[in-house]
């Protein structure tokens, strides 16, 4: 899980792509438009509402012959990419963090648990919900991996390695909402059935990172992704920490590593692409930055808020959980991961997105100072997931 900027600068006026790259899938449409402003009486009538966001979805924008790089991968990945996954029987589980309902202390368990959750501001529990939500919707996460040409899982149980790392990295990421739900339903500070409906809100949603069914976008936007949720989740971490809840320290901690092992898989990925397909894969790296990492929830809604998301990722930015600077900062660690600056043999093309990749942080962080430097006032927002409890965003 990670979150998104809420500011509009880091897509540049968006200059069309070379002429090489523009060839797309005939098969485009927009994306629904806003929600209707009678929103109680849109949801009498739609099991769901739409997505919000509008633009031009491509499909399949990947070169078929493209496809052999990645089966020319198998092996390779099989060697070096299984092995970043962990064995069941050596893997945590969600019960080894909670309150043991076989226990005769069960109940002296709970209570304590709630003590130290008194401790726990409101708005560190907006975050700590927010993450949890975005984790819960894992199913949309292996929808979009699979997606992906070439490494797609085409029998739901394939034994190529591609398939093989998708269900298990499924199944690891599946602990993490597991743990983080339990630890709030428990916790007693937060609206459960309003955090329900959230999930159910975003999973029916689903999402578009944009990555057109094309694996170099894909495993570069997965790349950029698990690394943002490290960095979230472990500054909750910090945060628990702080307040002086060292169990639930302890439990984003660990949700933390575990992200930092999934983001090392995706970045050797990508890091081998650039190996065999350096010129492709700068094009795509760009192309990805220059639309923007679109976070897994930016299609959150609870049946209230139409701008749930943005309120989310302003509280999460004013505490320091992700942030602007992060973004950057990822985009950077990047660069550097891929040397990206050393990178030879390239297009005209592929020199100009190369120039524009290892320029983007900088010029981000002056955009983000003069967008502080224009920051409107805080205002006052309510959260139904902590019972309509207003919140500064």
């Amino acid at each position: 899980m990670a979150l998104k900027l809420n500011t509009a600068f880091i897509s540049p006026s968006h200059s069309p792509l070379p002429q090489s790259r523009r060839p797309r899938s005939h098969r485009v449409f927009i994306a629904s438009t806003l929600r209707s402003t009678s929103i109680e009486a849109e949801n009498l009538k739609k099991p769901f509402s739409p997505p919000r966001e509008v633009h031009v979805q491509v499909t399949h924008s990947m070169p078929p012959q493209k496809i052999e790089v990645f089966k020319s991968m198998e092996g390779w990945a099989e060697e070096n990419i299984l092995v970043h996954l962990k064995p069941v029987e050596k893997c945590w589980q969600a019960q080894d963090f909670l309150p043991d309902p076989t226990s005769e202390g069960f109940h002296e368990q709970v209570k304590e648990l709630r003590e130290r959750a008194k401790e726990l501001p409101d708005d560190y529990f907006v975050v700590l919900v927010g993450d949890m939500i975005t984790e819960e919707a894992l199913p949309t996460y292996q929808t979009m991996l699979n997606t992906l040409d070439g490494v797609r899982d085409e029998t739901g149980a394939s034994l190529t390695p591609w398939a093989v790392w998708t269900r298990a990295w499924t199944a690891e990421e599946n602990r993490h909402g597991d743990l983080l739900n339990k630890y709030l339903y428990l916790s007693g500070r937060v609206d459960m059935r309003q955090i329900e409906k959230t999930i159910q809100y975003l999973i029916g949603s689903g999402m578009d990172p944009r990555t057109e069914n094309s694996p170099y976008l894909g495993f570069i936007y997965t790349s950029f992704q698990e690394r943002a949720t490290f960095i979230s989740h472990g500054n909750t971490a910090r945060l628990a920490k702080e307040h002086g809840d060292m169990k639930l320290a302890q439990i984003c901690g660990t949700i933390a590593a575990d992200e930092k092992r999934h983001e090392t898989a995706y970045t050797k990925i990508v890091e081998k692409l650039f190996e065999i397909d350096p010129d492709g894969t700068v094009l795509a790296f760009a192309d990805m930055m220059r639309k923007k990492i679109s976070m897994p929830a930016h299609l959150m809604y609870d049946g209230q808020d139409d701008s749930l998301f943005e309120h989310f990722s302003a509280v999460a930015q004013r505490l320091g959980v992700y942030t602007a600077k992060d973004y950057a900062d990822i985009l950077e660690f990047l660069v550097g991961r891929w040397n990206i600056e050393k990178l030879m043999g390239l297009s005209g093309e592929g020199r100009k997105a190369q120039d524009y990749v290892c320029g983007l942080a900088p010029r981000i962080r002056k955009l983000e100072e003069r967008a502080q430097g224009r920051a409107k006032p805080a205002t006052a927002v309510p959260f139904s997931w902590i019972f309509g409890r207003k919140m500064m965003v």
